[in-house]
C-alpha cells in the first residue's frame, strides 16, 4: 500500500506538473512562431496582387537609385511617422478615418494616374492594419495604375527600421 502512495504521490507532484509545462510551453512556443511568420507576399490577395506590392529591400534599392524613384506615401497614424518614417515619404492619413481618405484624395488629385506611387502603413502586421487596405482601394478607385503596397508583415519598426535601412523623424 505504501509503494502504490509513493508511486501516486510521484505521479502527483512531478509527472502532472511536468507534462502540465511541456503542454503549455509547447503551445506558447507556437503562438510565438505564428507571429512570427511572414506572410505570403500576395497574403491580401483579395485587395492586390503580388506584383502590386513591395519588399522593403526592394524599395530601399529604388529609393538608392537616381531613375525611376517611387513616390512614397505613409497612410498610417501621424505620431508613427513623426517618429519614423521612409526618408522623403509624405504622410496622408491615416487611411482608416474618412478624413485620411479624404486628405489622400485631395493630394493626388493632380497627381499623374501612371505616377509610380508606394504606400505603407507599419502600424502593426499588415494582415490587421487599418490603414492600408482603405487607402489603397481609395486610389485604385481614383485610377491609379501603377500603385503598390510596401509589405510589412509585422510593423515599421520590425521590418524596416531593425533591418537598417533609412529612415528620417519629424514633419
Amino acid at each position: 500500500m505504501r509503494k502504490v502512495l509513493r508511486i501516486a504521490l510521484f505521479v502527483l507532484l512531478v509527472v502532472l506538473p511536468l507534462a502540465l509545462f511541456a503542454t503549455l510551453s509547447s503551445r506558447a512556443f507556437a503562438r510565438v512562431r505564428l507571429q512570427n511568420a511572414a506572410p505570403a507576399p500576395d497574403a491580401v490577395s483579395d485587395t492586390w496582387s503580388a506584383s502590386q506590392t513591395v519588399l522593403p529591400d526592394a524599395l530601399s534599392k529604388e529609393l538608392g537609385s537616381s531613375a525611376g524613384k517611387p513616390t512614397v506615401v505613409c497612410v498610417g497614424f501621424r505620431p508613427l511617422y513623426i517618429g519614423a518614417h521612409i526618408p522623403g515619404a509624405l504622410f496622408h492619413g491615416s487611411g482608416s478615418t474618412p478624413q485620411g481618405i479624404t486628405d489622400l484624395k485631395t493630394w493626388a488629385q493632380d497627381i499623374p494616374r501612371s505616377a509610380n506611387i508606394v504606400l505603407y502603413c507599419g502600424c502593426c502586421p499588415l494582415l490587421r492594419c487599418p490603414n492600408i487596405k482603405p487607402a489603397f482601394l481609395a486610389m485604385r478607385d481614383l485610377g491609379f495604375t501603377n500603385l503598390r503596397v510596401l509589405l510589412l508583415p509585422h510593423d515599421f519598426n520590425t521590418d524596416w527600421i531593425e533591418k537598417g535601412y533609412a529612415t528620417e523623424k519629424g514633419k
